[in-house]
């Protein structure tokens, strides 16, 4: 009877802390979720009138420049930041000597890496005005290299609260800003300018959170810490850069390879589906430290969240590729114009790798939070190649139409082999439970694509409206979200 009682009295332990996970869970996922969701929302704006502004040939210019600086943030990131979040979600007393060291260390990887940017750029044949629009994008390498330590340790504390001010902040400066450059008549160069004032701004922003609720940022210089640093967060570094760089290599091989205005008309699409990105990142983003968590002290908690933000991401990726292929024409015309419509098909074919990465969002935490990240690095530099190779044959035939394969293909086989290694390691979903989630998803996501056909003369907003109706009643109706799932729901709602 006692130790009836105990194993009772450990079950309840362990179910509160469950629930007090999941809260944590809901609260941050709801705050960054709506924050994202804001920032992608303006970020959309932005995009769409900047592109319109600067025609497909400046936005080419602009681009490959953002692509440059992406790139190299990353390089000079080198994992550092996902493995400050993992460390100090599992262990608080690590703060202040992660903090002293990675600043000065993210510093100088910072500035190693503009100077590649500067060598590389000289090397390529680029005109003038594309030249000094990369030089300025540069810039953000430098400026951008602290907040991103900043955000990482507020995920670690799951302090989300602050990094969604910061998108917000974000968001609203880079708005703004495109209206004072498109009323002032100024052009592509300033728009470069203005992604790194509003990254200082972005900094400044952090720096005074941080010392009021953490520390005040001091350097120290232990180079037998930071080459242990840097040991451990190459395999998450290596993941970022490869992603990183399959996600834009594209398009800088597209500007070597092809007119500017074909890197536009790429570009353009690609931006676009990049928004929705906003829905994966904002709960990687709060479920990663719970994940990290539960591998230390519960296994079948971690097999359960994974298994749930699996469908969660299946039954929202899936119709959202349907519908847009459908929708992609409309789509472009209305925000972009006529002299963009050769990036529908782009569009079409880049909406799948966004599916993808909702398919493989959840494993890929997984594999992160259980110390398997050498797994993803293997397959993330298996993939680079790839993509190189791809772009390599398909660009020169296919134009943009061929990086855009290329691109579908990369992902496809990364998520395909994530997955695998996923139910190697223990963590798998039961394949019935798999298949039936998927299957209901894709019934459900057809109708919803005969009724987009049937009424594609119906006002574009409209229409997504309905469509959505449609899709959600029909997966009612055919249970592809059950009782357990609704009631979690509440549940998670109450706490």
């Amino acid at each position: 009877m006692e130790d009836d009682f105990k194993l009772l009295f450990r079950y309840l332990l362990v179910t509160i802390d469950i629930m007090s996970s999941a809260r944590k869970i809901v609260k941050n996922s709801t705050i960054y979720l709506l924050s994202n969701l804001l920032y992608y929302v303006l970020t959309f704006f932005t995009v769409m009138f900047t592109a319109r502004y600067l025609g497909a040939d400046n936005y080419g210019i602009l681009s490959i420049a953002l692509a440059f600086s992406t790139t190299f943030v990353a390089i000079s990131d080198l994992g550092i930041g996902t493995l400050t979040t993992r460390e100090i979600a599992k262990d608080k007393s690590l703060t202040t000597k992660f903090i002293r060291n990675i600043f000065p260390l993210k510093l100088v990887l910072a500035i190693i890496s503009m100077l590649i940017v500067f060598i590389i750029a000289n090397l390529s044949n680029y005109s003038p005005i594309t030249l000094y629009t990369i030089y300025i994008a540069s810039l953000l390498i430098i400026v951008g290299v602290f907040p991103g330590i900043f955000l990482s340790i507020f995920q670690a504390y799951e302090m989300m609260e602050y990094p969604s001010v910061n998108m917000i902040l974000n968001g609203i400066f880079m708005f703004l800003g495109t209206f004072f450059i498109i009323f002032n008549g100024l052009g592509v160069i300033e728009f470069s300018m203005l992604n790194v004032i509003v990254s200082a701004i972005v900094l400044v922003y952090c720096l005074i959170v941080f010392n009021w609720k953490i520390s005040s940022p001091k350097f120290e210089f232990d180079l037998v810490f930071w080459k242990k640093i840097i040991k451990k967060a190459l395999p998450f570094g290596l993941i970022s850069i490869s992603g990183v760089l399959y996600t834009y290599l594209d398009s800088i091989m597209l500007s070597l390879l092809q007119p500017i205005e074909v890197v536009g008309w790429y570009s353009v699409a690609y931006r676009l589906i990049l928004v929705l990105l906003f829905i994966p990142t904002a709960f990687n983003t709060a479920i990663f430290p719970v994940m990290s968590k539960y591998f230390v002290s519960a296994h079948n908690s971690l097999k359960l969240i994974n298994e749930r933000y699996f469908k969660l991401m299946i039954i929202m990726g899936i119709p959202i590729g349907f519908g847009t292929m459908l929708l992609a024409d409309k789509i472009i015309y209305i925000l972009f114009g006529s002299s963009y419509l050769n990036s529908v098909i782009a569009l079409q074919i880049l909406i799948w790798t966004i599916v993808f990465t909702f398919v493989g969002a959840s494993f890929v935490q997984l594999l992160q939070a259980t110390n398997r990240e050498f797994a993803i690095t293997k397959i993330s530099l298996i993939c680079v190649l790839l993509n190189l190779v791809l772009n390599l044959i398909l660009i020169p035939k296919f134009s943009y139409v061929g990086a855009c394969f290329a691109t579908l293909i990369t992902e496809f086989v990364l998520v395909s082999y994530i997955i695998k290694i996923s139910y190697k390691v223990g963590y798998g979903i039961p394949i019935r439970n798999m298949i039936t989630v998927i299957a209901k998803v894709v019934i459900s996501s057809l109708f919803m694509s005969v009724f987009i056909i049937c009424l594609n003369d119906l006002n574009l907003f409209l229409l997504i409206i309905l469509s959505i109706f449609v899709y959600i009643s029909l997966l009612l109706l055919i249970r592809g979200i059950d009782k357990d799932d609704i009631n979690m729901i509440k549940r998670l709602i109450k706490c």
